[in-house]
Order: structure tokens, then sequence, then C-alpha cells
């Protein structure tokens, strides 16, 4: 796993909540929105291009104001890697600013606004207890050639584990290529760690010899249930996308006359009744090529929702469910005011919130991030 570097203050990972504010330096604690702006800025000023923030698109409004780019995770680590900032700041979560580390140059330093923003499907999954469960999925099916794919929400280690088992990473975009580009090479496909994108992959492509693999059961879970399966899924999820049910769909249909789109780490039901699913891209793009009146109803993050309620006034975008319903903890924990110590802090060359991928995992999961570039 990455080694997570903070300064001033102890973190805690497992710790979730929202505006998180009592690890910050008191001075930062109760910033107003209009001082964040102004030190923000006159902090950008003077660090000038030595400086890159990305803006996850699950991000507040005033996170994102402040972002040199907006995009999903894997895209804003491009973006990183395309620049020649010294310091890239990733307001996202973890996983995502280690995989910005993996593809970074040596000379550039990813950071973290906030080492609570972690998300908890990657920690569904961590690499000690995959190879522990590797051993007994291994045994299951016998003879047969299992081949590991890991979505890119996912820690390093695991992205590193994968590529040592002859696996790769793939996105929400290319899951279908990954899977074919493993079956081409084995006979089973394990899923690593979101379930239910792993079974709408797998009802896309027409395979329905899918099992799971339950790592939380007690007892050990039943080798009977995999020794047959050609897809087996890592009991995973995410806390957001597994909230939304098929009634939202039929109440914001009867509500709005709505067109739904749903991310595809969302129940299968939720999928099949959607009119479509698709990445953040693909939901981003769904939005701005709508015709002016149109209303679409879109099942992910809320702040996303928010950001293209803004971006196309002209189209009625409206939540699949409530605010609450469809809001990212983790995301969370990247507050502003963490943001503004961030900046001000490497204005003043002091370095916190480091995160950096260990050598060989670096390595190693680069293997896997070029074979998923390979399709």
């Amino acid at each position: 796993m990455a080694r997570l570097e903070t300064a001033g203050f102890e973190s805690d990972l497992s710790l979730f909540k929202y505006d998180n504010l009592e690890r910050l330096p008191e001075a930062y604690r109760d910033l107003t929105e209009a001082d964040r702006t102004t030190r923000i800025e006159a902090a950008r000023e003077e660090l000038g291009d030595d400086v890159i923030v990305l803006g996850h698109n699950y991000q507040r409004r005033e996170i994102v104001e402040h972002a040199d780019f907006i995009g999903d995770s894997y895209e804003l680590s491009k973006r990183a890697a395309e620049s020649d900032a010294e310091y890239v700041v990733f307001a996202g979560v973890t996983f995502m600013a280690e995989s910005a580390d993996i593809i970074t140059d040596d000379d550039q330093t990813v950071l973290l606004p906030s080492m609570e923003a972690s998300c908890p499907m990657a920690g569904m999954a961590e690499a000690l207890q995959v190879d522990a469960a590797w051993e007994q999925i291994d045994a299951a099916t016998g003879d047969r050639n299992v081949i590991p794919i890991t979505y890119m929400n996912s820690y390093a280690d695991l992205k590193a584990f994968c590529a040592e088992q002859g696996g790769l990473v793939c996105t929400s975009s290319n899951a279908a290529d990954a899977f074919e580009w493993a079956f081409e090479r084995g006979d089973v496909v394990l899923f690593l760690p979101d379930k239910h994108l792993g079974r709408n992959t797998a009802a896309e492509l027409g395979m329905d010899s899918v099992a799971e693999w339950d790592p939380w059961n007690p007892e050990a879970p039943d080798a009977a249930d995999v020794a047959d399966a050609d897809v087996v899924l890592w009991d995973g999820y995410c806390q957001v996308h597994e909230r939304f049910r098929a009634e939202h769909i039929e109440e914001v249909r009867e509500e709005h006359d709505a067109n739904v789109i749903v991310h595809p780490e969302c129940r299968r039901e939720v999928v099949v009744a959607a009119d479509e699913a698709g990445s953040t891209s693909q939901i981003c793009d769904t939005i701005a090529n709508a015709d002016p009146g149109e209303t679409w109803a879109i099942g992910t993050e809320i702040h996303l929702v928010n950001h293209l309620q803004r971006w196309h006034p002209e189209v009625n975008v409206v939540p699949l469910c409530g605010d609450a319903c469809m809001d990212c903890n983790a995301m969370r924990q990247i507050d502003p005011n963490y943001l503004t110590w961030l900046l001000e802090s490497l204005a003043e060359d002091e370095v916190h919130n480091v995160v950096e991928v260990a050598e060989r995992e670096k390595e190693l999961a680069a293997v896997a991030l070029e074979r998923m570039l390979e399709l």
C-alpha cells in the first residue's frame, strides 16, 4: 500500500464524517468562502506552473472551481503526467492520488489535501485479503487459468497483485474490453472490487456463468459456488451507487417524465431499468449532447449532477434520488479549507500529505495499467 505522509496531525483512514476540520491547523477551520477564494488565488499565483490542481467530478463546486482540470480519476492522472508541474494536488481520494503517482515522473510529487479521503470500495479489497482468497479460488477452479482484473478504483498494491498474476486494470468505460483480453489468455475472470460493474459487464458480453466470492463470510466461502463459473465477482461495491433502486427510476419518470442514465457501478436491476448506463465521462457527454428542454435524471454522485445542472442550464438535469442518497462521504473529506491550507503551505515551501507508492508496487501497477492501454 502507498506510504501516506502527513504533517501536523495523525491520520485515521477509517474515519468518515462530513467536513472533518479538527485535524487542520486552527487558523484554517473557520474560513469563509470569500476568504478561501482570495487566499487560494494568491497562493496559486505565487506557485505558478509549479503546481497543478486536479478536481474529480465528484468534488463540490468550491473545489472544482479552483481546479486546472476536472474529470474522472484516470483522465486526471494522465493530465498530471502530461504536465511539467512539480506538485500535483489531487482533489480526489487515495487510490486516485496513487494512480497519479504511478504514471507521473519521478520528479513530480503527488499531494492529497486531506488524508481522510479514502474510498470505501477500494478498502473492500486490499491486497493481503485478496492474496489469501486467491489460493482458495485458484484451487476451487481446478486446472482452469484464472485472470484477475481490478477496477481502477482500487489501491496500488491490488493493481500490482493483478499484474503479478497475469491480469490488468480496467475503467468503467473499457471493462468489456478487459474481460475479452482476459478470456483470450485464461478461462476464468476474477473481477475486483466492484461486483456490480463486474456483473453488468458480464451481462453486456452475454455471460451468465457468474458467481460471487464473499470475503466477509466468517466461514470459508463454498468452493463449489465458483468451481464452474466463468466470472467470479469479489463482494465489493460503491456505497453511493449501490443505494440506487429500480423504484427510484420509476418515481423520477413519473414525476419528471425523464430519461435516465446511471453509472455501471449500480445494481444490475437499476442498469436494466435505466435508458442508458455509462461512466462519468459518458454521463457528461450525454448531457452535453442532449437537446434543449430535455429532462435527464442521473444516477451517480450528487456533485457531478450539480455540476451538470450549472454547466448545461438548457437541459433539465435532476438527481435520481435525494442528495443524501447520492453523496460520497469520502470525497467530502476534501474540504476547501484543506485545499487552502495545502496550497498556502506549498507557497511557504512546506510539503504535506505526500502520496507515494512503494517502488516495486509502482513498477507492477504500471504493468497492469500498460496492459489496459494496449486495449
